[in-house]
């Protein structure tokens, strides 16, 4: 499911997604649009603004493309699906994952071409700490493995590996939920079942629990608490 807030303001184009209702996003429907910098396409999953926004996205950079040089308000936080992506920092293989905080900058760019799960513009800015961990894809053969990617406030980032048949659950919260079943397949229960294949994504909306269900082995990011910071920016 695309953003369904689309429309168009001081003839920029804009989303406004709610962030009171389910959002889902799932591969075989999903639709890249071209970014500013030529190579780079994003997947919007959940947006509100136009160029300037606080979203959740895929974004795919062709072989060679480079993005220009910016800052990030209120935070940026990616993952590497696929490929390696690259700043003045250092290299990023497939499962990195990077926080970079309020106020940071980079020049990104991809040498080989890749896919990342990006979240900008939704971070404390009192959360000063940069952080890259390179993460294990492996599931366990029971269970399953919790690891605490970072937590500041309210705010928690897992990487969650499991085996199937395992229950992965978070309480309801004031601030909503995101998951990306970066590996695998779930369940996704609401007040229907949902199957998710790899690389879909759900936002549940503040007061809801998320519940899922791995139907195979699978790894699967979860962020508790997906706030507004009243970035000035976001109009």
């Amino acid at each position: 499911m695309l953003p369904s807030g689309l429309i168009t303001l001081d003839n920029e184009v804009r989303f406004r997604d709610r962030v009171d209702e389910y959002s889902w996003s799932l591969p075989q429907t999903r639709q890249f649009i071209s970014s500013p910098a030529t190579g780079v396409e994003r997947a919007p999953l959940f947006r509100i603004g136009g160029e300037t926004a606080r979203a959740t996205s895929l974004v795919r950079y062709a072989p060679g493309s480079v993005f220009p040089e910016h800052q990030h308000p209120f935070g940026e936080e990616f993952l590497v699906l696929e490929g390696e992506f690259a700043d003045e920092a250092g290299r990023y293989p497939a499962f990195t994952w990077v926080h970079n905080p309020h106020g940071s900058h980079h020049s990104p760019r991809s040498d080989t071409g890749c896919l990342l799960f990006v979240r900008l513009r939704e971070m404390n800015p009192d959360d000063t700490v940069q952080r890259v961990l390179c993460l294990e894809e492996r599931t366990p053969e029971t269970g399953k493995s919790e690891q605490l990617l970072h937590r500041f406030g309210d705010e928690e980032v897992v990487w969650a590996q499991a085996a199937a048949g395992v229950r992965l659950a978070r309480a309801a919260n004031f601030h909503g939920q995101e998951a990306l079943v970066v590996r695998g397949s779930v369940e996704w229960q609401t007040d229907q079942v949902r199957r998710l294949e790899a690389q879909s994504w759900i936002r549940v909306p503040p007061g809801c629990p998320l519940r899922l269900t791995t139907l195979e082995p699978s790894v699967i990011y979860l962020r508790v608490s997906c706030r507004n910071f009243g970035d000035p920016g976001i109009r």
